[in-house]
C-alpha cells in the first residue's frame, strides 16, 4: 500500500511547485530515493499531461566517478547534461543520502574543477526551467536532527506539505520592505556586519523552488559588505563538515576566514575570485524548522535565522558576482541561540528571531503554523 503522504507530496511538486502542463517534459533526478516515491512522482507528473523522464543516481557510485575524474570527462558530462536540460521544461531533484559525508575524500581540487565545468548546466537549470529541489528523509538525517527515524519522517512530511500558498500571501510585506531597503545591519554575538541592498529586489521563496521553503532573499551590492559575521550553525560543503565559521569583510571581499577546518575553508573560498564575495542575503522563517541538522535545504529556512552566502548570485537578484561556489551559511538569531538584530535603514526589523513591525508579525512562528 502506498503511503498517502507520498501521494500528497508528489502532487504538490507536480502541480504547485512546477505547475506542469500538458505536453511539457519533466526531468526527475533522484539520488538514493525509494522506488515507491519515484513511482508516485511519475504518476503525479503523468496526471498533469506532462512527460516524466527519470535519472536514478547513487551517492556511493557518484563518489567513485568523481574521485579520479579529469577535465575531459567533466566536459563530456556537462555537454550531455546540458543537452538534456535544454529538452525539458521542469526539473525535480530529490536527494537522499545514507552518508552526508560520502564525498569527503574527493580531493578539493577535483571538486573545484568539476563545479566550474558543470556550473553552466546549473545556471541554465536555475534560470531557464521550472525547478524544485528537496531532500528525502533518511536515518542519517534523523540522526543529524537528534530524532528517531519515525519522528523525523513525521516532521519531514509536516514541513514539506504545509500551506505554502498561505505563506506566500503573508511574506509579501517583507518582500516589499527588502526591495525598498538600502542599508542593512546585522548584529549578534561575534557579528556586526553592514551592507547595502539598494536596487536589488526581495525574492519570496514559497515552495516553488525548494521544499521545504520559507525565506525572502536579496543580495548585497557586491563591494558594500563591511564587518564580521560569526555563524553559529554547522555546515557541510562538498562532504566536509565545518563549524564556527567566522568571515571578515572589507569592501565586499572576505579578507579573513576561520573555522573548524580553516585550511579547507580557504581552499573553497579560493575556488575563483567570486567565491570571496557574497551572492545572497536571506531571512528564514519556516515555523516547523527550529534547529540545524547539517542539511542546507532545511537549515536555511530555520525560524529566526538568516543566511549570508559566499559565491554565485542568482540572476533574478543579481549583483554581478560569478562563482562556481554558492555556500549558504546560517546564523540563528533566536534568544536561545544568543539573540541578534536585523536593521533596515535604521529600523529594527527583527529582534531575537521575532519580526517586530505590524505588517511582518504574520511571519512569526505562532502565526504561520
Amino acid at each position: 500500500m502506498t503511503d498517502p503522504r507520498y501521494t500528497k507530496l508528489a502532487k504538490l511538486l507536480a502541480n504547485y511547485s512546477c505547475e506542469l502542463k500538458k505536453g511539457q517534459a519533466a526531468l526527475i533526478d533522484v539520488t538514493d530515493i525509494p522506488d515507491e516515491f519515484v513511482i508516485e512522482l511519475i504518476r503525479a507528473v503523468r496526471a498533469t499531461g506532462a512527460i516524466p523522464l527519470v535519472e536514478t543516481r547513487h551517492s556511493r557510485v557518484g563518489r567513485e566517478l568523481l574521485r579520479n575524474t579529469d577535465a575531459p570527462r567533466a566536459k563530456l558530462i556537462a555537454e550531455m547534461e546540458m543537452f538534456r536540460m535544454k529538452k525539458v521544461h521542469a526539473f525535480i531533484a530529490l536527494r537522499g543520502s545514507h552518508n552526508a559525508s560520502e564525498g569527503a575524500d574527493v580531493p578539493s581540487a577535483t571538486m573545484q574543477m568539476y563545479s566550474k565545468i558543470l556550473r553552466p548546466v546549473q545556471d541554465y537549470r536555475v534560470n531557464k526551467t521550472n525547478w524544485v529541489v528537496l531532500r528525502w528523509p533518511t536515518p542519517s538525517m534523523a540522526q543529524a536532527a537528534n530524532m528517531s527515524t519515525e519522528a523525523f519522517e513525521d516532521f519531514y512530511f509536516d514541513v514539506c506539505t504545509l500551506d505554502y500558498a498561505k505563506m506566500a500571501r503573508v511574506m509579501k510585506p517583507l518582500q516589499k520592505r527588502m526591495t525598498k531597503a538600502n542599508k542593512v545591519r546585522l548584529v549578534a554575538p561575534g557579528t556586526d556586519l553592514s551592507f547595502s541592498i539598494k536596487g536589488l529586489p526581495g525574492i519570496p521563496c514559497v515552495g516553488t523552488r525548494n521544499i521545504p521553503d520559507g525565506e525572502v532573499f536579496s543580495c548585497p551590492v557586491k563591494d558594500s559588505v563591511n564587518g564580521v559575521i560569526q555563524y553559529n550553525t554547522p555546515t557541510i560543503y562538498a562532504g566536509t563538515k565545518f563549524e564556527n565559521i567566522r568571515l571578515e569583510f572589507n569592501a565586499g571581499k572576505i579578507i579573513k576566514a576561520t573555522g573548524s577546518n580553516t585550511k579547507k575553508l580557504n581552499e573553497i573560498l579560493d575556488t575563483d575570485a567570486g567565491a570571496r564575495y557574497v551572492g545572497e542575503f536571506s531571512l528564514g522563517f519556516n515555523p516547523y524548522i527550529m534547529n540545524p541538522m547539517c542539511d542546507i535545504l532545511f537549515d536555511e529556512k530555520i525560524a529566526g535565522s538568516l543566511h549570508f552566502t559566499p559565491g554565485q548570485a542568482y540572476e533574478d537578484c543579481d549583483n554581478g558576482n560569478r562563482s562556481a561556489v554558492h555556500w549558504d551559511m546560517v546564523l540563528i538569531q533566536r534568544k536561545e541561540w544568543g539573540g541578534g538584530e536585523v536593521w533596515f535603514d535604521g529600523q529594527l526589523i527583527r529582534k531575537d528571531g521575532i519580526f517586530l513591525p505590524k505588517d511582518l508579525k504574520p511571519l512569526n512562528p505562532e502565526n504561520l503554523k
